[in-house]
């Protein structure tokens, strides 16, 4: 009975944040889903435009590249405008570019389009993201967190099926129509249902000389990084020339943002913080370990195993479906005990879930293979939902659309980074064989596993500095 008469009560989500953050989610899907799906349509859009599968990789490698552009401008359009004309721009800016996607006469034209709804995708998440956290209060951090990762899971899981049966049944335009339903019911719910936020009083001015600075370094590095697996290694001038070029600017914003008296675009100061900073570097390195993830395994059941588009996101649902079951769970968990502990746990059940596919070949059991997905899905839960609120805990009101720039950018540069080079690690296995056979194939996607096997265990170094406060 004493021990029950100590124990911490659950804190509980307020209603109207609960209402406000379904309403936020509900609109962030679009841009999830539009995602994956683009990618599944790839080779139909090359056919169908009378182009090529290298000309229209720009179809994603632009909508990376303009979303990286606009994601460190969010947080001063937050503070100038308020989150609810931010969000509600985003969506604006989406449905309008969704609509012009889906009447692209040439690649040219699609290439343009997915330019603008980049801009919409870069600037909608992070706003996302600095809206509830901030409607929160600082209280219940971990379920909140757990409602923003939402989008996130459902892009992965309903993307792929739905980019199959729209390419199996359809035209590809409607990989673009199914957004124009959503963003126009988000549009209405966000103008009637979430309460407008005051702008900040003093009315910050666009920092031009960070935003020149910083908005390119991002979108340079994600270049740099993107052209890794088709140049074939890191050590090439397509590669290396980007690179460089994108840490120097990011080198020069930060002696900039440093010195600078008034708020810059980023506030490097957060990083003061040993919390922060080992949440930013679990971040970038999780985003390898997840996003690399989404890069092997539906290729590996598309060219190892020989399955249909359709029938590789029917295979990968088991993973969703294990992130869905712990989504709750682990968010209550962060809120009452702390992060480190549970993304520690996390880390060493994703590495173990991941040796399956370390050894699967060309007939391994997909039972097997999808028992393997849950429990990695699962455990990927308590990677990213603690390491958000250690990132989050403890900011004051204006710190939060610094901290949610600040961890988009390592989330994405690590995931792009880890998709390189995965990507890279079986194109050199390949070629290296003497004959491209299925069972070469298999274990040029096993030597990439173990790859991915190494980043979950590289990311429990940083995992042990973050916060593990306990209420």
């Amino acid at each position: 009975m004493q021990a029950e008469a100590i124990k911490p009560p659950k804190e509980k989500i307020d209603p109207g944040i609960l209402k406000v953050a379904l309403i936020l989610v509900f609109g962030a899907i679009a841009s999830q889903l539009d995602s994956t799906m683009v990618n599944v349509a790839i080779n139909t859009l090359a056919s169908d435009l009378h182009s090529t599968v290298l000309a229209i990789q720009w179809v994603i490698t632009g909508y990376v590249l303009t979303m990286g552009l606009a994601v460190p401008v969010s947080g001063w359009a937050i503070q100038r405008f308020g989150g609810k004309n931010v969000y509600m721009f985003s969506l604006w800016v989406f449905l309008i570019s969704s609509i012009l996607c889906s009447l692209a006469w040439n690649t040219g034209s699609l290439i343009g389009f997915r330019l603008i709804q980049g801009i919409g995708a870069g600037l909608l998440i992070p706003t996302m993201q600095n809206v509830l956290v901030q409607s929160a209060g600082g209280r219940g951090l971990g379920r909140v967190i757990a409602i923003i990762s939402i989008p996130a899971l459902l892009g992965p899981i309903l993307g792929p099926v739905i980019g199959g049966l729209i390419m199996d049944n359809m035209s590809w335009r409607w990989i673009f129509y199914v957004n124009i339903p959503i963003m126009a019911v988000a549009l209405w719910l966000s103008w009637r249902h979430i309460p407008r936020d005051e702008p900040s009083k003093s009315k910050p001015k666009l920092d031009v000389i960070g935003l020149l600075l910083l908005s390119p370094a991002f979108a340079i590095l994600i270049y740099g990084i993107s052209k890794i697996s088709s140049q074939g290694h890191l050590f090439s001038a397509g590669v290396l020339v980007p690179l460089s070029v994108g840490l120097v600017l990011l080198a020069s914003y930060t002696v900039y943002a440093l010195r600078l008296s008034q708020s810059p675009l980023l506030d490097l100061h957060l990083f003061r913080s040993r919390h922060f900073l080992a949440s930013n570097l679990t971040l970038f390195l999780s985003g390898m370990v997840m996003n690399g993830a989404l890069l092997l395994l539906p290729l590996y059941y598309e060219q190892v195993r020989g399955e249909s588009v359709l029938m590789t996101g029917l295979l990968l649902i088991p993973q969703g479906v294990g992130m869905l079951l712990t989504r709750s769970w682990i968010g209550g968990l962060s809120d009452r005990i702390g992060s480190r502990n549970i993304v520690l746990v996390s880390l060493a059940v994703t590495l173990a879930a991941s040796i399956p596919f370390a050894f699967a070949g060309i007939e391994t059991n997909h039972i097997l293979l999808g028992v393997a997905q849950l429990v990695r899905g699962a455990a990927l839960n308590g990677i990213l939902i603690p390491i958000m609120v250690s990132a989050y805990e403890g900011l004051r009101k204006e710190q939060i659309p610094h901290a949610s720039i600040s961890t988009r950018i390592f989330q994405t540069i690590g995931g792009a980074f880890g998709a390189a080079i995965l990507a890279t690690v079986i194109g050199q296995q390949v070629t290296s064989g003497t004959a491209v056979s299925l069972t070469s194939l298999a274990s040029a996607y096993q030597v990439a596993f173990w790859w991915s096997v190494g980043f979950a265990a590289a990311s429990i170094l940083p995992a042990m500095f973050l916060s593990n406060r306990k209420k």
